[in-house]
């Protein structure tokens, strides 16, 4: 069966659904279709709100999809929204597909809430920076499954990780699609292991829908390539591994965090995971393969001086704010995590970029891009999420003079980034739809590979 009529049938989504309307909309598909779509499950988050797990069809394997593994990221959770619709309504899918679906639209609910002050404002980097919430790690649903090794023991997991865990265990999943997605720049894949047979699909896909992949700088040095713009999906381990090899100090006390979603899945049940990343942003230089008169590494160190002085920045705004910072905000957790680990981190990066070999030969125009220009992006985020809580701490502490300067040099932070970023961006805001319709194919063609050959 081709997948690809299916991206006719998806709707032309304005804006990104909240939570409650994700959760209203899950209980009218109960409604609609009683036979073929149940609420399994339903869980509990930090802050109370409950989480509907969808259960649709009986087929004889199990499929595990959630959304909003991080809160920033709902394309997941709109994709999830047409898939529930199309398996419910569409008869010959359900049969192609020999799978009992387990869904979560939203399984951070808490800080995808957070988010929803740019839902509606989805093609602004400015509406996107300012109104962005993420957690640190041992806060993200994602990265608090429990593991041990060498010095890392987490053993933490969040309620929300808990009832994934609980799917996990119960439903031994065959396939599992955690929904991510980038901020700025292509598409890229994450998946259990080499799988040739797929790879033609993962380029293709993103170009129907009019999205470059992103061909510059892979997220961490140490990713396993498998095909261009497709890396091995990577566990904690190997972050710590990483670490260790390049800093002094115990990677423990840098990664405060557990094991990811595909791990944990991995010890209970071998589940093929996949994770599909795609942007809300993207500029034509994410795939410019051009080599540049530069090296990768010259390239490289260039966004390193510039990641430390930002850090610099960040830490004389917190402290120019002293006693008048509000430390139970959820805002402050993120800032004040980059500011304990960022050092060593970076130490870490550093020791990276200057001992190895491969990072002599020329820098491409995409991975320059993304050192240059991409990296800036980024720190708006954290900019962002700093005006928050500079915000929060005012209506706490009122009208303190620290607070107030430490406000006032945040805004003018955030403005100037802003303005960095209009002045070097070409970006265009991506559709809903066409995002949807990448993670959407890719997910059922991943999902009919391991049906035919797991």
């Amino acid at each position: 069966m081709k997948f690809e009529p299916l991206g006719k049938l998806i709707p032309d989504y304005s804006r990104f659904f909240t939570v409650d309307e994700h959760n209203e909309r899950s209980f009218e598909l109960v409604k609609k279709y009683p036979k073929t779509v149940r609420i399994s499950h339903e869980g509990t988050s930090r802050a109370g709100d409950k989480i509907p797990v969808l259960e649709i069809g009986n087929g004889s394997r199990h499929a595990l999809l959630f959304g909003c593994p991080h809160p920033n990221e709902p394309i997941g959770a709109m994709m999830l929204d047409t898939l529930c619709n199309l398996l419910a309504g569409e008869e010959d899918l359900l049969k192609e597909l020999d799978y009992t679906w387990h869904i979560v639209k939203v399984i951070d609910v808490d800080g995808t809430r957070l988010n929803e002050g740019w839902f509606d404002k989805k093609d602004s980097i400015e509406s996107y920076a300012e109104n962005f919430y993420r957690p640190p790690g041992y806060k993200q649903v994602e990265w608090t499954f429990p593991v041990q090794y060498k010095t890392l023991n987490f053993q933490s997991p969040l309620p929300e990780t808990k009832l994934l865990m609980e799917l996990i265990e119960t439903y031994k999943p065959d396939f599992m699609y955690s929904l991510h997605n980038s901020g700025f720049g292509g598409a890229y894949y994450y998946i259990s292991g080499d799988s040739p047979e797929l790879y033609p699909h993962l380029h293709s896909i993103p170009k129907k829908f009019g999205v470059p992949l992103s061909l510059g700088e892979p997220e961490v040095p140490f990713f396993e390539h498998l095909a261009p713009a497709i890396f091995k999906l990577f566990s904690s381990k190997e972050l710590y591994d990483h670490l260790a090899k390049h800093t002094d100090k115990d990677p423990a006390q840098i990664l405060r965090m557990g094991a990811g979603s595909d791990e944990y899945a991995e010890r209970i049940c071998k589940t093929y995971s996949l994770v599909t990343e795609v942007p809300y942003f993207y500029d034509s230089r994410v795939e410019d393969q051009t080599e540049l008169e530069i090296t990768r590494r010259e390239s490289l160190l260039a966004n390193l001086k510039r990641q430390k002085d930002y850090l610099s920045l960040l830490e004389s705004i917190m402290v120019k704010a002293g006693d008048f910072l509000d430390k139970d905000s959820p805002f402050f957790f993120p800032i004040n995590e980059v500011l304990e680990t960022g050092a060593e981190s970076l130490k870490a990066d550093e020791n990276w970029i200057q001992s190895d070999e491969k990072l002599n030969r020329p820098a491409t125009a995409a991975e320059n891009f993304d050192n240059q220009n991409v990296s800036e992006f980024y720190r708006s985020l954290s900019l962002g999420m700093l005006r928050r809580l500079m915000q929060a701490s005012r209506e706490k502490f009122g009208s303190e003079d620290k607070i107030l300067q430490a406000s006032k040099e945040a805004d003018l932070a955030f403005s100037n980034q802003i303005k960095l970023l209009n002045n070097n961006l070409n970006y265009k805001a991506i559709p809903i739809k066409n995002l949807v319709g990448i993670q959407l194919l890719t997910g059922l063609y991943t999902a009919k590979y391991v049906q035919e050959n797991r």
